[in-house]
This record gives structure tokens, sequence and C-alpha cells, in this order.
């Protein structure tokens, strides 16, 4: 997919993300040191990781020779001014070691999915408009965020509105919406695109440390400040901060913020000299934050200083289809995480997806498939590898289902006559029915194998088709194959088209005669 070049001393861990990058399909070219990486032309590649030990003073030498190729910071013993100086100097991301695989993966996304004129320190900057990283479909999408529904649409059109405009946004949303995916997106898409985004979870900081981290404090103004430490707050200067769950913020910590926003200045905790900062602040929550003020648990004038924008995500369970095509484009990256490419969600499985309230809503939704991709035997993940529970604490197919009475005479028929079939032709009842089904569509001319009106009524065929074919098909032919599941070669090249099977080459059987 991109060239990526490697700058790193050790050799192991040169290996380490190398294999990393290359299980993402990426091709990588490794360097030793500095020297190295100028013969190599960093410039041509699509993105440069280098240790910062190697990378000069402040980063500035990589990050010259590789403009406008973004280049990625790894850090052995990490500190809050190096990592100031290198964004500052132009670095995308800094990232400490060890690292966490999946960051440095979604790091690596992000870094790919700028467009080379929104490089940092550019000689001249691309406007907003044209760093709008577009849908395909020209709806300007921001490129990290999936979903067509009206209420992303609306999403959407909002953050193109907002990004440009330098002024304070509030997100509003459930636990697991993407607040932070909304954040990163309009920092991209505005004039501060080149400085540092800082992002803060309020609610896991500690009470009694939040100030400190925030504001930062001076040497000696607590027990254990041996050293001075600078406030995300100021790392954040010129750029964009976000706090996460800002409804969680102790009440002397919004005194000061809320001073912040007024006057753009801050003071360390101990310190006497006021400092002023350029910032823009992105706040998210998923409280009422008005009704929280009326009982004393936020601050009213900070409240109405954040409301200036607000932008309020759907739930993932009012968003329809949406919810179909996240799952997809999560799977595949969680089945290249575990090593087991072409996974696959089966009709039953898609459909309880679809059905389910998913009150954690896309963190929820992520941690079921990947608890499907480990738990299932063959590369089709079924319902009960999802794991997932209604509100009665059982399978959602239990809890919403209702008994047969009164079922279609036309399904008791249909079912009678795939038993016949099987007892007849010696074969499964789901293969013989789908052999019955295939026969009724022909006679009407359709093209489909089977009817949208029997997937309805039976999706255990659509589990059986795919679990037959993919178990079968590296020591089958196409003729065997059609001949067991009782339907014509043409009938299963066009299952396989509809269902995005590919056929394997070289495989090992014969027609059988």
């Amino acid at each position: 997919m991109a060239r990526i070049l490697i700058v790193e001393k050790e050799g192991a861990t040169r290996n380490t993300l190398q294999h990393l990058l290359e299980r993402e399909g990426h091709g990588v070219v490794q360097a030793n040191g500095l020297e190295d990486a100028y013969t190599q032309a960093p410039a041509d590649f699509a993105l440069v990781i280098c240790d910062i030990a190697l990378a000069g003073e402040h980063a500035e030498p990589i990050i010259q020779a590789s403009r406008p190729t973004p280049v990625i910071l790894l850090a052995d013993t990490p500190s809050m001014h190096a990592a100031i100086a290198s964004l500052k100097a132009g670095a995308i991301d800094y990232l400490p070691k060890p690292f966490d695989q999946d960051v440095f993966a979604r790091s690596v996304r992000e870094a790919l999915s700028l467009p080379r004129d929104a490089a940092p320190l550019l000689s001249s900057p691309a406007p907003p408009s044209q760093r709008l990283a577009s849908h395909p479909g020209g709806t300007g999408q921001p490129v990290e965020m999936i979903g067509h529904c009206r209420a992303m649409q609306q999403v959407y059109t909002r953050i193109r509105k907002v990004a440009p405009a330098d002024v304070t946004v509030l997100v509003l949303g459930e636990s697991g919406t993407g607040k932070e995916l909304v954040a990163r997106a309009i920092h991209r898409q505005s004039d501060r695109h080149q400085a540092p985004l800082i992002c803060v979870n309020c609610a896991a900081i500690p009470e009694t440390l939040i100030e400190s981290e925030l504001f930062g404090h001076e040497k000696g103004a607590f027990t254990g400040a041996t050293s001075s430490r600078t406030g995300l707050i100021e790392a954040a200067d010129g750029g964009t901060l976000f706090l996460d769950e800002i409804g969680e913020l102790p009440l002397d910590a919004q005194a000061r913020l809320l001073r912040v926003l007024q006057e753009g200045e801050i003071r360390r905790v101990g310190a006497i000299e006021t400092r002023y900062v350029d910032i823009r602040l992105i706040a998210a929550t998923h409280r009422n934050l008005h009704q929280l003020s009326s009982t004393g648990g936020f601050r009213l004038d900070l409240y109405y200083r954040l409301n200036v924008m607000e932008i309020d995500l759907p739930p993932l369970r009012e968003r329809g289809d949406d919810v179909l095509v996240l799952a997809e484009h999560l799977l595949d990256g969680i089945a290249r995480k575990h090593g087991r490419d072409g996974m696959r969600l089966s009709q039953r499985a898609r459909q309880e997806i679809h059905h389910y309230a998913w009150p954690g809503n896309v963190r929820e939704l992520e941690n079921a498939l990947e608890r499907g991709v480990i738990l299932a035997d063959r590369r089709i993940i079924a319902p009960e590898d999802l794991g997932l529970r209604g509100p009665s604490g059982l399978p959602p197919e239990a809890s919403h289902a209702s008994p047969m009475v009164g079922a279609n005479s036309d399904n008791a028929r249909q079912g009678s006559n795939a038993s016949t079939a099987s007892s007849t032709t010696g074969m499964p009842a789901p293969a013989a029915k789908l052999a019955t089904s295939t026969s009724s569509e022909a006679s009407r001319g359709s093209v489909s194998v089977i009817s949208d009106d029997s997937e309805e009524e039976d999706l255990s065929l659509e589990d059986y088709f795919q679990h037959f074919v993919l178990e079968h098909q590296d020591h089958m032919s196409e003729t065997e194959l059609a001949r067991r599941l009782g339907i014509s070669r043409k009938n299963l090249w066009e299952r396989r088209q509809r269902l995005g099977i590919p056929r394997r080459k070289g495989r090992r059987g014969t027609p059988s005669a």
C-alpha cells in the first residue's frame, strides 16, 4: 500500500516495526542511522518512522530531509519538552517505547491519510477547503469516520463548517460513539493542523493531580514535585486541546479553565507569574452539562463558554445500516491483527448485529467482533461467537423470539420438500433445500440462487453455503462443489459473486465424472 522508511538503531526493533507494517500490507525499507537514511531519499517515501536519538537536534534534520513526507518519532526516554519541541518542528506524532501496537497502527494510518500538501511546515499551507479528507462520494466525510446515515451526514457537514472557524466546540454523545474522532477531524481541517493536538481524558486523571497535569507545576510546589513540569494546556499552545469527559472536571479546575478561555492565560501550580497561551478548545461529554450545572456539579458560566458550537453524535442503535458497514470495516483490521485474514460474518450474525441495541456503541461492537474472530472455528463468525447479551441476559435472538404459531404454510411445505429431497438425493438437508430453492428461482427466470424472501425465511441456507464452499473449495473442483450442493455451476458462480467468495487458484480437486 505505502513505502515506509524505518530509521532505528536497534535491529530487533527495526524487524518488529517491519513485521507490524508488512502485516498491514506496506512495503518497508530499513536504515540504521541518519546517514543511511539520507542515502535512501526519505522525501520519496510515504512515511518516515525514526528513533529520536538518531533524528538530530529537536529532530529537525530528519524532518527537513523528509519534507513533505510525514515523520513519526519514537523515544526510548520520552519527555514532555522533547515531545513539544518535536511536534513544533513538524513531526506528525511522538510515541514512547515500548509502544502499544494498536496506538502505533492508528498513528501510521493517520499519518498516511494526510494529503501530501497538508504535511507540517510547508512553505505555503493549503487552505482548509483543500485539506478536507473527502469521502470518495464527494461528501466531505473525514477519512477516519465511517457512516452514511442522515445523522452522520449532518455531523460531517457541521465538522466541515466548524473546522475553519477558530471557536470552542462541544461534542455530545454517549460513551463509545467516537467523540475523539470528531475532535481529530476538526483539528485536521483547521488552520491549526500544523500544530499539536493534545487529547486529555479528564475522567482518567485523579482529582488531586488534574490541575498539575493540565496547568503544570513549579519545582517544590507540592511534595514530590522535584522539578518543574509543563502542563498539557501549555503543551497545546498554538494548536488544539481536546478535553474528553469534561463533565468529570473538578470545580476548582473548572474555574481555572474558564480563565484560560476568557483571557488566554494560565498559571502553573506554585508559580507567581502568568503565562499566555493560544489554544483552541474542543470538549466532549456524555452528560447533560446544563442539567449538571443546575445541581452545582458544573459551572454554568463555563458551560456557556464551551457551548459556542455543538456537535451531537448519534448512538449506534440510531444509525441503521451503518452498523454493518462499521462491522465490516472493523472486522478487517481485527482479523489482520490476529492473523486471521478473510474472516466473514454469517448472515445470522449480521442480522443479530443489525438488531442489537449496542449500549456500548462502537467500542462494544469492536469488542464483540474481536471476540468473534478469536472464538470462531472457521472463517465464518456465527452469532454465538459474538457473545452478545440482551437486557435479560439472554442472547438477543432469544430475548425477542416469538412462538412459531400460525407460521406460513408455504414455509412448512418448503421444509417438507427439503426433507423429502434430502432423503431421496442423499444430500444434507440444507443443501437439498438450497437446490429446491434454486430450482424454483430458475423456473421464474431469476438469476438469484435464493430470493430475498427465502433469505428472510431461513438465513441458515446462507450460512451453510458459505461454510461448505470455504471448507471444501481447496480440495473440490467447481463441478464437484456444485454437484454436492445440488445446484448448477452457473448458480454456484452467481452465488460466489453475490457473497464475495472468490475462487481459489490451484485447487487440487478434479472434476467428477
